[in-house]
This record gives structure tokens, C-alpha cells and sequence, in this order.
């Protein structure tokens, strides 16, 4: 409130044990928001000779030995699918997941000159890397388009409509796994090593080269608590018009959601401390 005179009396309190998710401070930061965005894509790209190019060039080469190795000397069952294009779908949500999270982990630290200089939402930082992937995921996307045609899959079906909430799914769940990290990273670097081995891992536990059908019936349950199995079974079933697993779509809403309501509530009790260990 202001004084007699007109002048405005500020209080700064420490925050208590509920932060708030802070989501209105981030709203109100969205041009920082889009610069950092802009900023980490011109960077990406700044004197390359291939520029975007490097965006298509890793999954599509990822494809052609998985094709070669599992689709045709393992000869991995594929439900019916071209392995070229089931391979591919399963890295879509897989790779941007990866990326994404590789690189949210460690963009506070990469980030500390801006943490410990200005005061904004940090919550900024790690959804802008997440950003800048999803637009990599948009070209993997548009680079999906001409591979259907090239096998003959129907592109105008009412299962496509599918296919973006199978991929905002995905977003869901990096942004929760991203904010978990990146939050813990601050503190314990040795976070960022762990990630390589984690997502080694966790790609055999994602049907990204083998169906969920391929699974034991009795092992499916245990298999679908990790959110990004529901995203590639509803990613390939929105391209092929296949039947949908429910049950493990259910979960992975559930455990998505519960990863990023978590992710923002352990980052904003955190991140009252990033300036001084970062």
C-alpha cells in the first residue's frame, strides 16, 4: 500500500513451505520465454553446414540400421507395419524425450551467469529447452509425411487426430522428468552423468524396436508405469489405424501428470537455493 506520501512500501518475504507452482510468473515472463527459445535455435544452428538438415539426418539414419539390424537380420515382428516405419515412429516421442531431457538437465548450470544476475521464474529455463526439441519434433514430423506415402499408409484418417495428443502427452511428461532433473542438477552434477545411462535403459524399456504385443501379457502392467510406453502405443496406433491399448495410454496419463505436478511443486521448493550452489 502507499504511504501519506504517496510512495510504495515493498515486502520481500521468504516463501513458506508451499512456493505455488508459479505459473503466472512464468505467463508474465513468456518474452523471456520466447528469447530464450529464439536464442538456443539460432545457436543450435549458427555455423553449421547442414543447418536444420541435422534434425532429420539422426533419426532417419537411426531408422535405416534398425531396419537393417532388427527389422531384417533379428526379424523383429512389427504388427503388420513396414519396420522403416515403425522403427520411426517409436523415435518421434523417443528422441524428443531424450533430447529434451539430456539438455533440460544441464541448462541451469549452462544457465548460472543469468541465475545469479537476474530475478525471473527459473521454471523459464528448462521449459525453453524443452521447446526448442518440440520444434526438432515438428520437422521429424513433417519429414513422417512423405515415408507414409512412399509405403502407402493412409495419411486422412480419423485415427490421425490421435496423433497430437499422443505427442502432447509426451510433452507432459519431459517437462515433469525435465523439471525433476534439471532442479536436482543444480545441486548433485553427478544427475547429469546418471541421464546417459537412464535413457540407455530406458529406450529397452520403451517398444521403440519390438511391439508392446511382443511383451508377456503378465509383464505389460509393470511395463506401462513408464509414461513414454502409452505415448508410443498411441503415437503408432493414431499413424496405422491400429487398436488402441487403453490401459496403457491410462497410465501413462496418470504417471505423466503426476511427474509434472511433482516435477514443479520439488523445482520450486528447490530453487530458492539455485543461486548460491549454481
Amino acid at each position: 500500500m502507499p504511504d501519506p506520501t504517496g510512495n510504495w512500501d515493498v515486502s520481500i518475504r521468504p516463501a513458506g513451505w508451499w512456493p505455488g507452482v508459479g505459473l503466472r510468473d512464468v505467463w508474465a515472463h513468456r518474452d523471456l520465454l520466447y528469447f530464450l527459445v529464439r536464442r538456443d535455435l539460432t545457436v543450435r544452428y549458427k555455423q553449421t553446414v547442414l543447418g536444420v538438415a541435422w534434425i532429420v539426418l539422426q533419426p532417419v539414419l537411426t531408422m535405416a540400421v534398425f531396419a537393417v539390424f532388427f527389422g531384417r537380420v533379428v526379424n523383429v515382428p512389427s504388427d503388420g507395419i513396414p519396420y522403416p516405419l515403425f522403427a520411426y515412429s517409436g523415435l518421434l516421442p523417443w528422441m524428443f524425450f531424450s533430447r529434451a531431457v539430456t539438455q533440460a538437465t544441464a541448462s541451469l548450470v549452462s544457465s548460472s551467469n543469468l541465475i545469479t544476475k537476474v530475478s525471473f521464474p527459473r521454471l523459464v529455463i528448462p521449459t525453453a529447452t524443452v521447446l526448442v526439441c518440440l520444434v526438432d519434433l515438428a520437422v521429424m514430423c513433417v519429414v513422417l509425411i512423405p515415408l507414409l506415402f512412399a509405403y502407402g499408409v493412409p495419411v486422412l484418417t480419423w485415427h490421425m487426430l490421435l496423433l497430437a495428443p499422443a505427442l502432447a502427452l509426451a510433452v507432459v511428461v519431459t517437462l515433469g522428468i525435465s523439471f525433476w532433473l534439471s532442479s536436482l542438477n543444480v545441486k548433485y552434477r553427478d544427475v547429469a552423468s546418471i541421464i546417459s545411462l537412464g535413457l540407455q535403459l530406458g529406450m529397452l524399456a520403451t517398444p521403440v524396436i519390438y511391439p508392446f504385443s511382443m511383451v508377456p501379457e503378465r509383464w505389460r502392467p509393470w511395463l506401462a508405469l513408464n509414461p513414454l510406453v502409452g505415448v508410443t502405443n498411441a503415437t503408432r496406433s493414431a499413424l496405422f489405424s491400429l487398436p488402441l491399448d487403453a490401459a496403457s495410454v491410462e497410465t501413462s496419463v496418470l504417471v505423466s501428470l503426476l511427474l509434472l505436478v511433482s516435477g514443479v511443486i520439488a523445482f520450486r521448493h528447490l530453487e530458492t537455493n539455485f543461486a548460491d550452489v549454481v
